[in-house]
């Protein structure tokens, strides 16, 4: 408490219970406030070497999972590569899962901020879907690191030490990037429902294809993964026209059919 520039400290209690305060001298106060921020200065500093060590384990560990896959790498094989002791790992992280947890959240972060970015300043629903799924599966084909770390999560798997709630926030994760692709869905007419059923179905064909590009099995049929997905989405907004066409007022279905247009060309 500060009562005229004078710090108020608690002092000892009398007789009768009550406390009686005593004043800092203003030297006093100056010297207490330097040593409190330079305790604060020392917290940052720490916590900034803290999270610089953590990215060279986090580097380490993306190295080590591409060479070695989730379950054959180890904490031992992380730290070695990581230029760390075994016992000093333990500081920063309590498992492999857990880092692989803080390595795939932080993909799935950047993730989310690509498929927004592509669909800002669109309009037409229909060309806010198309950006936000090909900017997905964009992504992914020009990491094939992040589709690896990924897949783990796609094929529903659970290794030892991944907990319920980490899996939990890695889905979340990933329905938060989706977002941008069911939204559009949503806009276009379509029932929650309905709109997280094609979110799922535009999932699982991005998925598809880009386990053949990363493959190479793309190559057996002579076809471009990225034009499929085009492809893909133009039909699936040709078709939710037609369906919307079915059901609403002429004026309605005219409207939606220049939409499904323009996403076809």
């Amino acid at each position: 408490m500060t009562i005229a520039g004078q710090l108020l400290l608690p002092g000892r209690r009398d007789r009768e219970g009550k406390i009686r305060e005593k004043w800092m001298p203003k030297a006093k106060q100056t010297e207490e406030k330097a040593k409190q921020t330079e305790e604060g200065g020392r917290a940052g500093r720490q916590r900034a070497v803290n999270d610089y060590r953590r990215e060279i384990i986090l580097a380490a560990a993306r190295r080590v999972f591409a060479d070695q896959g989730l379950e054959g790498a180890s904490l031992r094989a992380i730290a070695k590569e990581a230029g760390y002791t075994h016992g000093a790992l333990y500081f920063y992280y309590a498992s492999k899962e857990e880092i692989y947890g803080d390595l795939l959240a932080g993909s799935l972060d950047r993730l989310q901020a690509v498929v927004q970015a592509a669909g800002a300043g669109r309009v037409a629903p229909d060309e806010r879907l198309l950006c936000a799924t090909l900017a997905f599966f964009d992504y992914y084909r020009d990491s094939p690191g992040d589709l690896d770390l990924g897949f783990y999560l796609f094929r529903g798997m659970k290794p030892l030490g991944l907990t319920r709630e980490l899996n939990a926030d890695l889905n979340g994760r990933l329905r938060a990037a989706l977002g941008g692709v069911e939204r559009a869905l949503d806009d276009l007419g379509l029932a929650p429902e309905a709109a997280e059923r094609e979110t799922a179905a535009l999932f699982g064909q991005a998925v598809g294809l880009l386990l053949l590009v990363h493959t190479g099995r793309m190559r057996l049929f002579r076809l471009d993964g990225r034009e499929l997905m085009a492809d893909y989405v133009g039909r699936l907004v040709v078709r939710l026209a037609a369906a919307q066409a079915a059901v609403c007022p002429p004026t309605a279905a005219r409207n939606i059919d220049s939409s499904a247009g323009r996403s076809a060309q």
